[in-house]
């Protein structure tokens, strides 16, 4: 069995560089994070969007740094660590990406300060953008791993988990506000934000495999015509310029799940065939 890989880069590079070293600065509120993990640029965008104060701390979660294991024993990115008291002097941790994004969202919730809330007010509304974000955890998710760790000794094909995963964007892309450019129209939400870090590793996929993707980049407007127009406006928004790092790490950090070597957590579920942890 192939051992955890502990050699990748031990920083972001690129713009989240230059986001992470802006709050490298001591905060009561800490995200501890490693640069290549989708799961921690769901919480890192929501700060930045919400424009939260705190701390970024790099990690190698592949390298159990004791400080950080005592913090959270499970030694999982992304990790919050949340301030007790005003001083700061203690911190309790939250953990999963979604859990974390929804908390900073009620946390930090006067708009005049922290802008307009990521999930909906209306009750049913909320409930409906939860919906579809439990689709894009359970469904797209799993189908971007499924492709990208696709090999010829699978028992699919690689153009069979291609399909599965555009049917499970189109599924998403038919729920979209019409008018745009986000989900639920002129403004990010928590919908988009969990969709984000792999919209944005979607071209990964064309670096790595025959075929790529698979989604036209114009024409055939009719099917992919509102994705492209939400990928513009994700393209362009700056929490998220603001948390990517350099194309090249990323093509460094996910060769080991091209060739399905990988020894994440993510990736034994995915070669498995069990629900994502």
């Amino acid at each position: 069995m192939a051992s955890q890989d502990t050699s990748l880069p031990p920083e972001p590079t690129g713009t989240a560089a230059k986001t992470a070293e802006r709050f490298s600065g001591e905060h009561a509120l800490k995200l501890y994070g490693s640069w290549f993990c989708p799961f921690v640029q769901r919480s890192w965008i929501t700060l930045r969007e919400k424009n939260i104060p705190h701390q970024y701390f790099e990690i190698n979660p592949y390298k159990k740094d004791p400080q950080f294991l005592k913090m959270n024993p499970r030694g999982l990115v992304p990790t919050l660590a949340v301030p007790v008291n005003d001083k700061g002097t203690e911190q309790r941790p939250l953990y999963e990406s979604l859990v974390i994004c929804e908390y900073l969202d009620e946390a930090f919730s006067d708009e005049a300060t922290y802008g307009p809330r990521l999930l909906p007010s209306d009750a049913y509304e909320r409930a409906r953008a939860r919906l579809w974000i439990d689709h894009i955890s359970t469904r797209i998710v799993p189908g971007f791993y499924k492709l990208l760790q696709h090999t010829p000794d699978k028992q699919y094909t690689i153009q069979q988990a291609r399909d599965d995963l555009h049917a499970r964007i189109l599924d998403f892309v038919q729920e979209m506000d019409p008018s745009g450019p986000w989900f639920l129209g002129d403004h990010i939400s928590l919908v988009d934000i969990c969709l984000v870090p792999w919209a944005k590793r979607f071209w990964l996929i064309d670096h790595y495999k025959d075929g790529g993707v698979g989604i036209p980049k114009e024409g055939d407007d009719e099917t992919w015509g509102r994705w492209r127009k939400w990928m513009e406006a994700v393209d362009g928004h700056q929490s998220v310029q603001d948390t990517m790092s350099a194309d090249e790490r990323y093509i460094l950090a996910y060769k080991r799940y091209a060739d399905d070597t990988t020894q994440s957590q993510v990736g034994r579920a995915t070669r498995q065939g069990e629900k994502l942890p």
